[in-house]
Parts: C-alpha cells; sequence; structure tokens
C-alpha cells in the first residue's frame, strides 16, 4: 500500500488552486442520470471517489466522456439494474444514485452505501424522504429495494438537517407529481449547486440554501450545464496550513463567505490572513489565541474541518475545546496526534481539550479516514522530523493533486 512521507517544517509560499467540491461532485454525477439528454459538468476534481462514481455510470450503461475537468454524461442509454455492494461500498455518495433511479424509474436495488467509519450514517432520513413520496422500502440484509407505482409530492420534516437526505430528496421528488416541500432542509452550498444544476435542464426547485426546499415536479429534464463549486473544505484545510506556516500563503479559487466559519475563528485566534474577492493570503502567526469551536451544519462550522483545526489548536496558547456534533466516531486522529507530541485529552465521544502549545515530532501514523488522514498530513507538515502516513488512500479520495499541491509551495511530501 502507498505511504505518504513528509519532511517537516518548511514554510510554505506561493499558490494554491483549490479544485472542485468533492462533496458537490459527488452528488451532480448521480443527478445526471435524471436528464432525458446529455449534461456538461465542469470543474470536476481529480479524485478517486470520482472514479467510483464514474464506475457505477458505467455499470449502468452510461456514456461518459472525461477531458481534463470536464465530464460529458448521457443518460439516455442507461439500464436500471441493481448496483452491486462491490461498487457502492467504495463511497457514501453512492446512494445519491438510490434517488435518482428512484425518481427517473419508481424502482431501484441497491446496497447499503459505504464511505468513512465516522460514526453511525443511517440513511433514515433519506428513506423517510422517499416513504413521503409514497415510496415502499423493502430490505432485504444490506440490500434496498425501493418501489413506487407513481411518485407523488408530499410534505416531508427532516429530524436533523441532514445534506445526503436533502439532496436525495430532491433527486427523487423532481419528476414526481405534484409539489414537494422539504422542511428542517441542510442549507449547504452544495446542495444549491445540485439545485441550480437541476433547475437548468428543466426542474421547478426554490429555496435551495434555506431551511425550507419547495420542488413542483416536472415529466421531463433535458440537457444541462453545470460547474462544481469551489471545495470550501479543501480551501479551508489549505488556510489552516497557510496559518500553520505560511510566509504569505496564497489560497485561491475561493467563496469566502463559504469559509467565513472558519475564518471568523482564525480571527479569533489572531491569525494573519488577508481576504480578496476569490483568494485567500495566510500567515504563520506566533502567539496564538486558544480558542472554542463546535460543529453545526452550514452556515455553522463544519464537521469535515474539525479535524484538521484540531491540528492547529495544539500551536495555541492555552486550552481550546472543541465539540462535534454530527458525528460520534470523528475523533480517530486524537491518539496520533498525541504520539505526535500533541496534549489532548478526549473527554467523552463528542468533546476534546487541547492544551498547548506543543511541539510535534514526526512519527508514523495511519488515515483513519478523509478528514482525520487530511489531519495527519497537516501535523506532518509542522512535525520536526519525518512524518509517515499510512493507508493514504483515504486522503486521496477527496483531495485533487494534494501532493504536488503542497510540494509546489515548499512542501517536502512525496507518496511512496
Amino acid at each position: 500500500m502507498d505511504k505518504m512521507v513528509i519532511e517537516g517544517n518548511k514554510p510554505l509560499k506561493g499558490v494554491i488552486k483549490v479544485g472542485g467540491a468533492k462533496n458537490s461532485a459527488v452528488a451532480l454525477i448521480p443527478a445526471s442520470l435524471l436528464s432525458d439528454d446529455k449534461v456538461i459538468i465542469d470543474n470536476i476534481p481529480n479524485i478517486t471517489d470520482i472514479e467510483a462514481l464514474n464506475e457505477i455510470l458505467e455499470y449502468l450503461g452510461a456514456k461518459v466522456k472525461r477531458e481534463n475537468e470536464q465530464m460529458t454524461i448521457d443518460a439516455t442509454t442507461i439500464i436500471n439494474r441493481s448496483i452491486p455492494e462491490t461498487i457502492s461500498k467504495k463511497l457514501r455518495a453512492s446512494y445519491y444514485f438510490m434517488a435518482a433511479l428512484l425518481g427517473k424509474y419508481k424502482y431501484v436495488e441497491m446496497y447499503f452505501p459505504g464511505g468513512c467509519a465516522i460514526g453511525a450514517r443511517p440513511i433514515d432520513q433519506t428513506l423517510k424522504g422517499f416513504e413521503s413520496l409514497g415510496a415502499t422500502i423493502k430490505v432485504e440484509g444490506n440490500k434496498y429495494i425501493i418501489s413506487a407505482d407513481k411518485l407523488v409530492g408530499g410534505h416531508v420534516y427532516l429530524d436533523m438537517p441532514s445534506v445526503g437526505a436533502t439532496i436525495n430528496t430532491i433527486l427523487a421528488a423532481v419528476k414526481a407529481e405534484g409539489e414537494t416541500i422539504i422542511e428542517n432542509a441542510a442549507r449547504e452550498p452544495e446542495i444549491v449547486n445540485v439545485a441550480v444544476f437541476l433547475n437548468n435542464m428543466g426542474a421547478k426547485i426554490t429555496g435551495a440554501g434555506t431551511n425550507e426546499i419547495r420542488i413542483k415536479g416536472v415529466e421531463k429534464l433535458s440537457s444541462s450545464f453545470i460547474e462544481v463549486i469551489p471545495d470550501r473544505i479543501e480551501a479551508g484545510t489549505y488556510i489552516i496550513a497557510g496559518a500553520l506556516l505560511g510566509e504569505n500563503l496564497k489560497i485561491e479559487n475561493i467563496i469566502p463567505e463559504h469559509v467565513e466559519s472558519l475564518t471568523l475563528k482564525l480571527k479569533e485566534m489572531g491569525v494573519s490572513f488577508e481576504m480578496g474577492s476569490n483568494h485567500i493570503c495566510v500567515n504563520k502567526t506566533p502567539n496564538l489565541k486558544a480558542v472554542n469551536i463546535k460543529t453545526l451544519g452550514y452556515p455553522g462550522f463544519p464537521t469535515d474541518l474539525q479535524q484538521p483545526l484540531t491540528v492547529l489548536l495544539t500551536q495555541c496558547n492555552g486550552k481550546s475545546t472543541l465539540e462535534e456534533t454530527i458525528y460520534e466516531n470523528r475523533f480517530k486522529n486524537i491518539p496520533y496526534l498525541n504520539n505526535m507530541g500533541a496534549n489532548i485529552k478526549l473527554v467523552n465521544n463528542k468533546n476534546i481539550e487541547i492544551i498547548g502549545k506543543t511541539n510535534l515530532s514526526g512519527q508514523e501514523v495511519t488515515a483513519t479516514d478523509l478528514r482525520a488522514g487530511a489531519a495527519m498530513v497537516l501535523a506532518g507538515l509542522i512535525a520536526e522530523g519525518t512524518t509517515v502516513i499510512t493507508e493514504i488512500e483515504h486522503v486521496l479520495r477527496g483531495y485533487e493533486n494534494i501532493v504536488q499541491k503542497l510540494h509546489n509551495v515548499g512542501a517536502k511530501i512525496r507518496i511512496e
């Protein structure tokens, strides 16, 4: 298996360009199946999750053409057949195919999706959305068989503002009869990106980006073009790298409001940065202040940046606290950070305390999941000596060309 090797404590200067949002692209690709024509998706990130989705598209019989960052998908040739567990388990986002195929054919067979082991990730809210449209759900072991004579607009209140359940309900509802209302909907920018894509096809979706979304069903969806929004989590990770080691490190192709929950916390810490219209310049800053963080749905602090930010908190003076409200198993990075020299106390499965400032030293560590892996990369960048990260495939799932991007700004990093 590949390992990532980092020689730490090298200043980062230059420019990093942020790619297309993973969490948006992995929903836009399955959404393309709803079109009765060809669609084009631009700014597709070069990550392994996209390859896994492409495998499902080709398994279903879609015609896919990829040129650089652009993907053209012709779904007019697809066959609605059961998606096997061998492919569905490769990533969590495979369950967007469940919604798209149900919306298009009123029938789908698919196994429970995979993804990072960051705690219980049930799909009960997604199934609740399907049932609100009149679908019947049958479970055979790990296999879901979902069917409906017809899908009819319904009223669904999500028990929590789940991004996946919000998108899945939208995908299933765009061709349903009548109007569907989603209350307590998630508000993440990726949902807006998907809604714009579908509206470009001819869907009638209003309210995306708010907690109430309305979908008026249509019979036909035509061709469409969409550009994947910049990845706010990738941007945030590199912004944190700049706060750790930056010498006027420039992160470009960002949407400032999408990273505002992070930049406000950096300001509170005392990090030196300058925000532009679509970029940010960040500098390593001495004497950072400890802060308290609580993860929340957008526009709150994102759970996906919690683990990377923990590395920066080890460099703040005093006691910082962090509360994880989304996933209960998102502290797998903590033992590895402590082995490197951090002083982090696990209070319970939702709360940690970080005492800083501590110096980190290179060790062999493991990327237990995507964002924990990103935290290990950041820790390796600031550690004295050599850090070796195993199971690096988790990081490559979600960070486009991460080794090359960091190498280009001064990091000593390679994959063996």
